[in-house]
């Protein structure tokens, strides 16, 4: 588990970039997304649309990443600390190619099965 809070916290530190970096390009983004407006019909209802979309990208880009970080320090600490907190972090990333979906499925797959069942050592 200690490998799994290691990539969290990498990935969450990578996600909260992501976020900084959408809002720092943000005028940018919206010049781009203007520029191919000019043949629509209502082009500023598309702008809104445009930026409604791009802040709930920007605000899920920061969930994700704190809820990475810190779900990966619990369960650095504790195997059953932030396994709720992974969950629902792990379920936010599968939007995200391609890492999002590797670390999201992997985590899924790690944290949502059963208990493994204990190893027989022969007597002999």
């Amino acid at each position: 588990m200690k490998t799994l809070g290691i990539c969290w916290i990498a990935y969450g530190i990578f996600r909260l970039a992501m976020g900084v970096g959408a809002v720092v390009c943000a005028p940018t983004a919206t010049v781009m997304f203007g520029a191919l407006l000019t043949r629509v019909a209502d082009p500023f209802t598309w702008m809104g649309f445009f930026h409604a979309g791009y802040i709930c990208w920007i605000g899920l880009c920061f969930v994700c990443g704190f809820l990475g970080i810190i779900g990966g320090l619990a369960v650095m600490r504790s195997p059953q600390g932030g396994r709720g907190l992974l969950v629902a972090a792990s379920l936010l990333s599968l939007s995200d190619l391609p890492v999002g979906i590797a670390i999201g499925v992997y985590t899924l797959i790690e944290l949502l099965r059963g208990p493994r069942p204990a190893l027989r050592q022969d007597p002999s």
